[in-house]
């Protein structure tokens, strides 16, 4: 088996963890840290894809550069609205999670 098929299957279970994560839980931080995760497992794919050829691509690996900063902002974006969500009083869950509890 080789190293490409290995990462490759790798992220396949991490991001399969990370939508088990976003479906399953109802919090709202668990749900961003499972979005990341997700979004971690594509890099690795990029990673992966660009290392296939026999001299590696430099395209892919931008790509994934450009995609970890558009993910640590949009993260922290999303923390903030969260943040400001729980200081007003509101609850870490979407409120149709209640209505499944009932």
């Amino acid at each position: 088996m080789s190293s490409t098929t290995i990462f490759g299957i790798a992220a396949a279970i991490v991001f399969s963890m990370g939508l088990y994560g976003v479906v399953v839980v109802p919090d709202l931080l668990r749900k961003l840290i499972a979005l990341n995760v997700m979004g971690s497992s594509v890099f690795l794919v990029f990673v992966v894809v660009a290392g296939r050829a026999g001299a590696p691509d430099p395209v892919p690996h931008a790509m994934v550069l450009t995609g970890i900063v558009v993910t640590v902002g949009g993260t922290g974006l999303a923390i903030a609205l969260l943040r400001r969500r729980m200081s007003d009083g509101g609850p870490a869950h979407l409120p149709e999670d209640d209505l499944d509890e009932s």
